[in-house]
């Protein structure tokens, strides 16, 4: 059952810096006034993950840099609607471009409301256990925040707890990932494995480990990628047996999750927007962010996640509603994983409100230990990882052998698999097949890896940031 973990906090996490890390939010107090009990330390935590499902974090501005720019996803809807999104699929987008601006702005928010945290919570006078739990749970979500930003804008400043000054140049990536491990290391030190039921959704022992396992994978340190999700592996997780199960709301924090944010319907945060703007047009959502036909090639025959995974018009879904979109000049494919079925939808809130974000999953850990071990020479046991998602799946074993031809088969496995989560542009760009894959839709070598650092961020720096190669 998902219970209901965040209480409303409402006060301000602004400190003395950049614009773009102080932005006031209406009905906020001011932190001075605040962290002064362990209410006030828990209320502190719970805000960050409020973000997690914020519109930033999740819908429009997450969409157009992790989702749009991949070949798996189209911009949906009909063709004149929300026509500025087309920008992310050619590539032509530009530094003043407001979704790079919203993400940039709502990611350095949530970095600030990590580092009150850090920063605050140590010196309140409280359970001191839960001092420190809470502070590695900070820790946790701000490794998770900077992995996306550098992924997405490459080398970004760092900014370890509460700053006099933010025009300061921004690190280097590789010194922006040792800050990640740094993090994530200290956080999984102190996580427990497991909570109450009263607090799903707080991260884990597990979700440090396993992200740090995706983090090592980004940097090409097999060996760690291999160890560090082999410790994932031995802590209880498994797949879902069921993969239409996974992703309903009966689903949400089963045996295969590991990181997973709660979205269910609390006034006045009234769950996510994450399900909503990819719903399917003009029945239960705004029908954007839609599968490709590139995707639907991807998968093979027998596949069962293809179906599982597309949303198709006219269909009756397997909990009985029958797709039936009034919008004919739309797209007519929609991403099944975030559908809702109507009779588990909350009339207080938006549709699919309550779908919970799937982070990281234990599928993709056991498609990083497979990528680790193959890289490392262990076939045997890339062989058995992979197939093991391939079972689920109902495919037969893969008949990759050699150590490319493995290398390729897993990292096709991590595109059927994760589809539409979130992953398949950043894995082009990890792997290096962006350039090529993605040639056909504008994709620039040397540019289109990076998304630019928005114009007025570079201006507010005054004159610390350098900007992206080819902006």
């Amino acid at each position: 059952m998902k219970k209901i973990f965040l209480s409303i906090a409402l006060f301000s996490l602004a400190a003395s810096c950049n614009d773009y890390l102080d932005i006031k939010q209406e009905g906020y107090t001011d932190a001075s006034t605040f962290f002064k009990t362990q209410e006030d330390a828990m209320q502190a935590t719970n805000a960050i993950y409020t973000f997690l499902r914020s519109w930033e974090n999740s819908a429009f501005p997450y969409q157009f840099v992790f989702g749009v720019p991949a070949d798996d996803v189209v911009k949906g809807s009909n063709p004149g609607d929300a026509s500025f999104i087309n920008v992310y699929d050619n590539f032509t987008y530009t530094v003043s471009d407001e979704g790079i601006r919203g993400y940039w702005i709502g990611q350095w928010q949530a970095i600030n409301s990590c580092n009150q945290v850090i920063t605050n919570v140590p010196k309140i006078d409280m359970d001191s256990a839960l001092r420190t739990r809470l502070v590695a749970e900070a820790r946790m979500l701000r490794a998770y925040i900077y992995f996306n930003l550098v992924r997405i804008y490459g080398g970004v400043p760092i900014f370890d707890g509460l700053q006099s000054n933010y025009k300061v140049p921004r690190n280097s990536v590789e010194e922006v990932y040792n800050f990640i491990i740094s993090d994530l290391t200290s956080a999984a030190d102190i996580l427990p494995q497991t909570y109450p039921a009263s607090e799903l959704g707080r991260v884990t022992k597990g979700a440090a480990l396993g992200l740090l396992s995706k983090v090592y994978l980004y940097k090409k340190d097999w060996q760690k990628a291999y160890d560090t999700s082999n410790q994932v592996m031995a802590m209880g997780y498994d797949l879902d047996p069921d993969f239409n199960h996974l992703f309903r709301p009966a689903g949400e924090f089963g045996k295969e999750s590991v990181f997973e944010v709660n979205c269910d319907c609390i006034p006045p945060f009234k769950g996510s927007q994450y399900a909503e703007v990819q719903g399917v047009r003009d029945q239960f959502g705004w029908g954007f962010f839609t599968p490709s036909s590139s995707l639907e090639s991807a998968f093979e025959a027998g596949d069962i996640r293809k179906e599982l995974t597309i949303l198709r018009n006219g269909e009756t879904t397997p909990e009985g509603d029958l797709i039936a979109m009034g919008d004919a000049q739309s797209v007519t494919t929609y991403n099944q994983k975030v559908y809702v079925p109507k009779a588990l939808n909350k009339s207080a809130c938006g549709y699919g409100s309550i779908q919970n974000i799937r982070i990281l999953r234990f599928a993709e850990i056991l498609l990083i230990n497979a990528e680790a071990a193959n890289e490392l020479g262990n076939t045997a046991t890339a062989v058995t990882n992979l197939n093991r998602v391939r079972t689920r799946a109902q495919l037969g074993g893969t008949t990759a052998s050699t150590k490319v031809d493995l290398r390729k088969a897993i990292w096709n496995e991590r595109r059927v698999e994760l589809a539409m989560e979130g992953d398949r542009f950043v894995d082009l760009v990890r792997t290096g097949e962006a350039a090529t894959v993605l040639a056909s839709y504008g994709f620039k070598a040397g540019k289109n890896e990076l998304f630019p650092i928005p114009f007025d961020a570079i201006t507010e720096s005054a004159g610390a940031f350098t900007q992206n190669p080819g902006y």
